[in-house]
């Protein structure tokens, strides 16, 4: 973790061992009061200091290594997930999966950024950073799902497009613009959830939905702070000012309305409690399949393309 991270999860992690001592010691009453007495601290300790983070703060929360990723999604929402492989036209690129799976009776498609736990299955997956067949397939798969009038859900956690030599010359920007037409068009539901980072047109690329859902501590912007930073001062270090200035964190897009709603996380954020965060995300998952299945394709896709046309602050001269 970064040292960021570790100075906001400190006092956490204190109280965390001083709970795990009491509760090795031999059961007794006053144990037990001990015990129901840290864990209510702990609680309150956990959502006073994520209730109050900075913009750079919940960057590094966003970027947890412990937090779920697609596949743990995947894996809860649709235990029969079947994922398909490759583009057709090149490779299958593992930083993407896609596939099909039944949600609560309902076959659904399911498209998102995999990022890897430790380090053998980072570099499999590239860090979450697609080249361009990984857009080509998340297409693809997306096609499928139009032809079988399968609702599509996306989750977006990526630090960016892969911005390799390798990756340019077969096409990056222009997968990337495909995917943002075809998706705009796709006569069939689209709920998108930004569950960690969302950097870029790396992110965008599988982005456009008739619902965009955040997850609290997620994050959403045009460039990673860094990549900001070092365009504008030249300096990676100034990360920290960048990210106040780039509005990227749930509450601020929110009121920006570049996304629809924010989904709240545990105590102590998705990766103290991944399981409750899967939870959250599944009922909200139900609740908006419920509302967008039941609408003609028409109204659909009219208030996708108003809601995408309508954001920004636009001056007209002349």
């Amino acid at each position: 973790m970064s040292k960021d991270l570790n100075a906001i999860e400190a006092p956490i992690i204190e109280l965390k061992a001083k709970l795990e001592g009491l509760k090795a010691q031999p059961p007794s009453s006053k144990r037990d009061k001990d015990i129901e007495k840290h864990e209510q601290k702990l609680t309150k300790l956990q959502r006073d200091i994520y209730s109050n983070l900075t913009e750079w703060q919940t960057c590094q929360v966003a970027r947890h290594p412990k937090r779920p990723y697609t596949r743990d999604y995947l894996q809860h929402l649709c235990p029969d997930f079947e994922e398909l492989h490759g583009d057709r036209r090149f490779a299958d690129d593992p930083a993407i999966m896609a596939g099909f799976g039944t949600f609560e009776g309902r076959v659904i498609c399911l498209v998102g950024h995999q990022k890897g736990r430790d380090i053998k299955q980072k570099l499999h997956r590239n860090f979450g950073m697609p080249r361009p067949e990984g857009y080509r397939k998340a297409l693809r798969i997306m096609k499928l799902a139009e032809k079988f009038k399968r609702p599509i859900v996306c989750f977006i956690d990526t630090p960016g497009a892969y911005p390799g030599i390798d990756a340019e010359e077969r096409g990056q920007a222009e997968a990337i613009a495909l995917n943002l037409k075809e998706m705009a068009t796709l006569e069939v539901p689209i709920i998108v959830y930004v569950i960690g980072e969302g950097g870029s047109g790396g992110a965008l690329a599988i982005g456009i939905g008739d619902h965009v859902c955040i997850l609290r501590n997620g994050i959403y912007s045009v460039i990673s702070p860094e990549g900001c930073a070092s365009i504008l001062w030249k300096d990676a270090e100034q990360a920290s000012q960048a990210a106040e200035s780039l509005h990227l964190t749930s509450s601020r897009l929110k009121k920006l309305g570049l996304v629809d709603s924010i989904c709240d996380e545990p105590p102590g954020g998705a990766h103290a409690h991944p399981e409750l965060m899967l939870e959250n995300l599944a009922d909200h998952l139900r609740d908006q399949l419920t509302q967008l299945c039941d609408q003609s394709i028409d109204k659909l896709l009219d208030d996708r393309y108003r809601k995408f046309r309508n954001m920004g602050i636009y001056a007209q001269v002349g």
